[in-house]
């Protein structure tokens, strides 16, 4: 059995995309406040530990992913006095909380960023970031380093006297200057930020963009052509992305976590070539676990995801980490969304665009077993907020609503993800549906026939999304135990995946195009959807074996 300390081995975490959960102060911007009050729900829902997005001081150029101060809250989601709160109401009721740490940049409005501004070249200042001279006579970049967001990953800025000048790489926005962290000053500031955290009661950390935090000393070309895109997925050897002494930083990590009593988590964003690198995150001395993005982006069908996941079970058993699996993420577009598409997996970051008409049935209906799937799997999950209402990605935003950065680099052609980050439905028959305060117009608008999607409106229906993943999550390890119980497949044909989990539990997922039998010593326990004369299509089962 899974010890207390081991807690997240087997974990459902909840991921909370603060401005977008619940809103306290009638500003139409999620916060602590409305979180707090919002608690009771997650813990009845039945996860384990919630995840919130960046909470600290920003300008929010991406949606606070841009940090201005490490050790505050931003007066938008409340005060430091709010968020002890948070957490000893969240103790109180059993859930364990995670924040995100942005360690591979920071905000250009950081004291550290505005400093290197105005200190000029070749300052102390300037050695906690990339400064470069530019090529060309220094009219342009150092590199052909590329931007998440489209576009370079070089700005270049305008000296102290007025004249033009060096360039600072970001990998991210040209508000999002990256750190060097070979800077000591850098480590060290990070050291003390982690124990700031640690010692106000921060169960874990979610480490944002890690394999970014390292590159190859003397910053050369990557090879990337006119119009690349950051799918870093795909990338071999790569002077910016997956550098190996990344782990050097997180090792260091590491040992502050296990400083404290009962050890703190550590969860990384890794999106690397496949799950041999992935596990190199994961090694005894480093991250304790890290998010599964070929499951992610995995299309649905059942080869493929097969064999996601044995390649991802059989690359973590050498290091003893457990898989970690996702379906969506305020990164990625809603999977019952991807799920009603012709081409239902993912694509890279912010450039995920329709091709055809959605069909909204079939991937709900695809996506409720996805979450069957997923959580039968060994190892962790995590549910991002909204999925249990089954909410489908807002793909009509007005253009003039959209913030995303992705947006504005990719010279209004990719929209970004705003779309998976409108704010939830609590409640009410019109927007803002519980958000915030009737007649308050949310920081992003709800679509008008979201009532039926409301978190009230979905607890009063047995057949809702909602309803399933009470259900799912309740049963989870009453039937299945911990994470040490092994996977077993069981044949069922190329369609369709079937296996146990020990010798009671059977997860069955038909993929396939026509209804299929169903083991006829077993006893369905969770579906779903309607289940009659067998499994139908794009419909999951778990049941119960008798034990022979």
């Amino acid at each position: 059995m899974t010890s207390p300390d081991d807690w997240w081995r087997d974990a459902v975490v909840y991921e909370v995309y603060l401005r977008s959960f619940a809103d306290s102060d009638g500003d139409g911007i999620g916060d602590l406040g409305g979180l707090r009050r919002r608690l009771p729900y997650l813990a009845d829902l039945g996860v384990d530990a919630l995840w919130i997005t960046p909470w600290y001081p920003s300008p929010m150029a991406d949606g606070g992913y841009d940090v201005a101060d490490y050790c505050d809250i931003d007066p938008r989601f409340g005060t430091l006095a709010d968020a002890d709160a948070l957490l000893a109401e969240a103790h109180a009721l059993g859930l364990r909380v995670i924040t995100d740490m942005v360690a591979n940049h920071t905000s250009e409005q950081h004291p550290w960023f505005r400093a290197a501004l105005a200190a000029g070249p070749g300052s102390p200042e300037r050695g906690r970031y990339f400064f470069r001279d530019g090529r060309a006579g220094g009219s342009q970049p150092p590199n052909d380093w590329i931007s998440a967001f489209g576009g370079p990953a070089w700005t270049r800025v305008r000296e102290p006297d007025g004249s033009p000048g060096q360039w600072y790489l970001h990998l991210f926005a040209p508000e999002q200057p990256d750190l060097d962290w070979q800077h000591p000053g850098v480590r060290e500031d990070f050291d003390a930020i982690l124990r700031f955290w640690f010692d106000r009661g921060i169960d874990g950390l979610r480490v944002d963009a890690a394999p970014a935090m390292a590159k190859v000393t003397g910053l050369p070309d990557a090879g990337h052509g006119p119009g690349a895109l950051f799918e870093s997925r795909a990338w071999v050897g790569n002077p910016h992305w997956d550098v190996d002494e990344v782990h050097d930083i997180l090792r260091r990590w590491r040992r502050i976590g296990d400083s404290y009593e009962g050890g703190r988590l550590f969860v990384t964003e890794a999106v690397v070539n496949g799950p041999e690198r992935l596990s190199r995150y994961v090694r005894p001395d480093e991250m304790h676990t890290s998010f599964n993005f070929d499951y992610l982006s995995c299309p649905w069908d059942a080869g493929r995801l097969r064999a996601v996941i044995d390649a991802s079970l059989a690359a973590l058993e050498p290091v003893g980490a457990p898989a970690t699996w996702v379906l969506s993420s305020h990164d990625e577009t809603r999977h019952v969304t991807r799920f009603g598409r012709q081409r239902t997996g993912a694509a890279t970051m912010g450039f995920d665009t329709a091709e055809a008409a959605t069909d909204l049935a079939l991937g709900l209906r695809r996506a409720r077993a996805a979450a069957l799937l997923t959580l039968a799997l060994p190892g962790s999950a995590y549910v991002y907020q909204g999925e249990e209402l089954g909410l489908p990605e807002v793909e009509d935003l007005p253009e003039e609503v959209l913030q995303d950065p992705t947006w504005e680099r990719s010279g209004h052609t990719a929209r970004g993800r705003d779309g998976c980050r409108v704010p939830i439905p609590w409640e009410g028959d019109r927007p803002p549906f519980g958000f915030t305060e009737d007649g308050v117009q949310p920081w992003l608008p709800q679509p008008a026939d979201w009532a039926d999607r409301t978190v009230a409106a979905e607890l009063a229906q047995p057949a809702s999304t909602l309803s399933l993943y009470r259900s799912a999550l309740r049963l989870r390890r009453r039937l299945i135990g911990g994470t040490d119980v092994p996977l077993s497949w069981h044949d069922a044909g190329d369609a369709v995946l079937s296996f146990g989990r020990g010798p009671t539990f059977r997860c069955v997922v038909n993929l396939s195009g026509q209804h299929v039998p169903l083991p006829a010593a077993g006893r369905v326990v969770l579906v779903s959807g309607p289940c009659a004369g067998g499994l139908p299509p794009d419909t999951a089962a778990w049941l119960q074996i008798a034990d022979t």
